[in-house]
């Protein structure tokens, strides 16, 4: 799409006026990524003057101060972006701050109660930047202060509970305050561009639902693969690691957009019917399969982007069994997926950042062309999620020139950043403007939540039963050589973009 063709695409509308309460406003969430957010859908002008941005946190400050503090922020995770000082202030006139302990009852409520004034006209908004062992307290007490006016909607971050129990009490506690179709469970995941895209990619081309299951589709691999390691987060990373951190909501999510059946429309509780469905025809992985279907890891010391970088275990500063990597071999027992495995893996310090979904499909029944076996290659989708989003379609063609039938294997190549040179929204941009249009889709309802965290809750109960051994990996690898092994033994291996 070429610049004038971006300049011509339709106006994104304003949204209605709206009053956003965050709570752990002065937190990382709120500064690195909701703050700058909001500022970016102001711009493009989705968000009306009547609309208030209301940070709510212990932490002293006024008014003035929280504003410096999100600029400061702004800048230093956005370098490569400008904005003037005029604009900065126009939006900044919308973005209050309230000195408040939000769990406790007898702080000072009536200060917010003030900032919000009446909610005459608007939709009203709490987001919960907070650790998710704070909802039921903080939920309560909005409660108890009356500003959970009719028609108030509540943003929970992931993770939702520990476990199964834990969750359910969550659900239960917030459920107790707000109705079911005012709770918004954020995944940023399913606010990605390509994530979206994957929903138009299968069910709107005639070309891929045909072939979309285990009839055609040899595997499926997703991948969620991070570069960082715990760093400052060691301490609470230790009590949940890879696979409550990461499979319960991130990647069981992407398993079931790929997974599901097609829904009859796009209507909110339509989509997410389709999903749980998946998470149910998970097949339990129990204690005499789970090790020939899972693999957990902990980085050592290693490099990462050149440099030398230390072991979990001593960013933690003691020995842990806690995962950092977990890979699974998981299978949904329906029609459409029986046969067709579904390879997960993810992990802290390996070798790049980069999320991606593989769909490979089964090989050709008769090679035309005499060449070896690991010459021929298989028609692969490659959906690729982050740094650069993305889609591509592999496939096997003849290399032009004389000299005989000579194959390559080429990508018919989609690239966000190529083909659209304006900028579109990232994924909480468009999940905070979908909560102030009460488009549930992308969010997750009760039962997904408490279906994933059974699944999961049974892989955690096979690790104890077993003492499933974690096998060091090298900071920089892609993981312990034992995931390697996991497809090995079923004559596979990952995927490796960088191969081709």
């Amino acid at each position: 799409m070429s610049t004038d063709e971006a300049s011509s695409s339709p106006q994104l509308l304003p949204v209605c006026a709206f009053d956003l309460v965050v709570f752990g406003a002065a937190g990382d969430l709120a500064l690195r990524k909701l703050v700058p957010s909001l500022f970016h859908r102001w711009r493009d002008g989705q968000i009306l003057a009547q609309s208030k941005i209301i940070g709510v946190s212990r932490t002293a400050m006024d008014d003035a101060k929280y504003r410096s503090l999100a600029l400061e922020s702004f800048n230093k995770f956005h370098p490569g972006e400008t904005i003037d000082d005029k604009e900065w202030r126009s939006f900044s006139e919308q973005l209050f701050y309230v000195e408040l302990d939000a769990l406790d009852e007898n702080a000072p409520w009536q200060t917010l109660i003030e900032k919000l004034g009446e909610p005459v006209g608007k939709q009203r908004i709490f987001y919960l930047a907070l650790p998710p062992s704070l909802y039921g307290d903080v939920c309560r007490n909005i409660a108890a202060a009356g500003i959970n006016t009719d028609g108030a909607r509540i943003v929970l971050e992931k993770p939702i509970g520990h476990d199964l129990e834990s969750a359910r009490a969550i659900n239960d506690a917030v459920g107790a305050v707000f109705e079911e179709e005012s709770i918004f469970r954020i995944d940023h995941y399913l606010g990605k561009e390509t994530v979206q895209n994957l929903i138009v990619l299968r069910f709107m081309n005639s070309l891929f639902e045909p072939v979309w299951n285990a009839n055609a589709i040899d595997h499926v691999e997703i991948t969620v693969a991070e570069s960082i390691g715990s760093g400052t987060r060691a301490s609470y990373y230790d009590t949940a690691g890879a696979l409550r951190d990461m499979v319960q909501n991130h990647l069981l999510q992407l398993l079931c957009l790929v997974a599901m059946e097609p829904p009859l429309d796009l209507e909110a509780d339509t989509v997410r019917d389709e999903k749980i469905k998946v998470l149910r025809a998970l097949r339990p992985i129990k204690e005499t399969s789970v090790r020939e279907t899972t693999v957990r890891g902990q980085y050592g010391g290693g490099a990462s982007n050149g440099e030398a970088v230390p072991g979990y275990a001593d960013e933690l500063g003691k020995t842990s069994a806690t995962e950092t990597f977990v890979a699974l071999k998981a299978h949904i027992d329906n029609w459409r997926w029986k046969g067709a495995p579904f390879y997960l893996r993810t992990g802290k310090r390996m070798q790049s950042r980069r999320s991606e979904i593989i769909i490979q499909f089964k090989d050709v029944a008769h090679a035309l062309v005499s060449m070896r076996a690991d010459e021929l290659k298989p028609a692969r989708l490659v959906i690729r999620l982050q740094p650069d989003e993305g889609v591509r379609l592999l496939l096997v063609t003849k290399e032009p020139g004389p000299g005989g039938m000579r194959l390559r294997y080429v990508p018919l190549n989609l690239s966000y950043a190529d083909a659209f040179s304006a900028r579109y929204p990232d994924a909480y941009e468009r999940l905070l403007m979908a909560v102030v249009r009460s488009d549930l889709a992308l969010f997750m309802r009760r039962d997904e939540v408490e279906a994933a965290w059974r699944w999961v809750e049974g892989i955690l109960a096979a690790w104890r039963m077993d003492a499933t051994p974690v096998h060091a990996y090298v900071a920089g690898a892609d993981g312990p050589v034992q995931a390697a092994m996991l497809l090995d033994r079923d004559g596979r291996e990952w995927f490796d973009g960088a191969t081709y």
